[in-house]
């Protein structure tokens, strides 16, 4: 495992109980100023050997990510577990939940 996932590791589990985090800020904290994708690749490789909260990861402008049938699904349903609100447009509201 290269360095840069690892910070990206640490910086995921990082993420509290209901709150959320870009994949954009997710890099900017492992030292990735460019890094998003390379974020997106390490969650979904290892989110689950791993046992990381992937859910908490959103999109810059508040959007969940994943498409429909593809895990957005279950990610609205982790992140509503967690007592974040999430529109029926799968937005979250960053100035209330973002870290």
């Amino acid at each position: 495992m290269t360095e840069s996932t690892l910070h990206i590791i640490r910086a995921v589990r990082a993420i509290p109980k209901g709150k959320v985090s870009s994949y954009r800020n997710i890099a900017i904290r492992a030292g990735l100023y460019n890094g998003a994708r390379q974020v997106v690749r390490v969650l979904h490789s290892l989110s689950r050997s791993q046992d990381l909260p992937w859910h908490r990861v959103i999109r810059a402008d508040g959007r969940v990510a994943l498409p429909e049938g593809g895990g957005r699904e279950q990610q609205i349903a982790l992140l509503r577990s967690e007592g974040v609100e999430v529109s029926p447009g799968g937005r979250v509201n960053l100035d209330r939940y973002g870290v």
